[in-house]
């Protein structure tokens, strides 16, 4: 709404809606054009060039997505969840806060389909890659980590990702990151990976883009980052750890019983790990 594709009159419609928000529920085309002093076919052009049928579509769309940004976000800005007035404690707190919502606001967006379809995908993979940028994939490695305890084989493709794309096959399953969605690098591999019959799980922002297009399933990272005015990174990592970190608690609970009795084993075997700490000591796990 905010591109530059629109005439004085059109502009005019959109202020009015940024200005109003909540208030244009039940609004007429009518009604509207009267308060901007325009024709309610100014409204409609409007709505046809944001790719919707009409006002009444383009209202209730808009509404949903106030509503949405109402209930997410209110307090903390991600991009600049601190100031340089506040102190060290203030900081920790807006930190938290920030993490917090945006577990919340992440975990509103997860379908159940798409989440019992990557379960399966990710159960049956004889080997699952990851394509992303470098900063994206070093959130992986815990992850990778983790699957690899339940004997699961990951690979974080961190070279030569067209070659990786290229020995995939319909066994292997794809796990794509891109915020945007439409990170040239990462793009370029997709029309490979659908050569090769192998299943795509995006994790990406909301919204339609290249990389949706092309995915099996989609889960979304919480969208209020911008690409680079921003002081860090903050929601949009803790939104792809919480995503990876629950498709992995998915696949663990296929075989909930025979994943925690595999990883007790192997870990009593290889980690040998002292702690005088008596919460972090280890008990008798023979029975598990």
């Amino acid at each position: 709404m905010k591109g530059d594709i629109f005439s004085p009159s059109e502009k005019g419609i959109v202020r009015y809606m940024f200005e109003q928000r909540e208030n244009i529920q039940g609004k007429t085309a009518k009604q509207i054009a009267k308060e901007t002093y325009t024709h309610p076919s100014t409204l409609i052009r409007v709505a046809k060039k944001l790719g919707y049928n009409g006002w009444v579509e383009l209202r209730n769309i808009f509404l949903e997505e106030i509503d949405y940004l109402n209930s997410h976000f209110n307090h903390i800005d991600a991009n600049y969840p601190f100031s340089e007035q506040d102190n060290v404690m203030t900081i920790a707190n807006k930190m938290a806060v920030l993490n917090q919502m945006t577990i919340s606001d992440t975990l509103s967006l997860i379908n159940n389909d798409e989440l019992q379809k990557a379960t399966d995908l990710l159960n049956q993979a004889e080997e699952i890659k990851i394509f992303s940028l470098n900063n994206n994939l070093d959130i992986c490695h815990d992850f990778k980590s983790q699957m690899v305890r339940i004997g699961k084989k990951v690979n974080l493709c961190t070279v030569d990702q067209g070659y990786e794309a290229a020995s995939c096959n319909s066994n292997t399953c794809a796990i794509v990151i891109s915020y945007t969605g439409e990170t040239s690098g990462i793009i370029g591999l997709l029309p490979m990976l659908r050569k090769k019959g192998t299943p795509i799980i995006a994790l990406t922002s909301i919204g339609d883009n290249t990389l949706t297009t092309y995915a099996d399933c989609i889960f979304r990272i919480t969208t209020r980052e911008k690409l680079y005015s921003k002081i860090g990174s903050f929601s949009s990592n803790d939104s792809i750890s919480f995503l990876l970190d629950l498709l992995y608690g998915c696949v663990f609970s296929r075989n909930y019983r025979n994943n925690l009795e595999y990883k007790i084993r192997i870990s009593k075997y290889y980690d040998h790990r002292k702690s005088s700490n008596e919460v972090m000591q280890e008990g008798n796990h023979d029975n598990v």
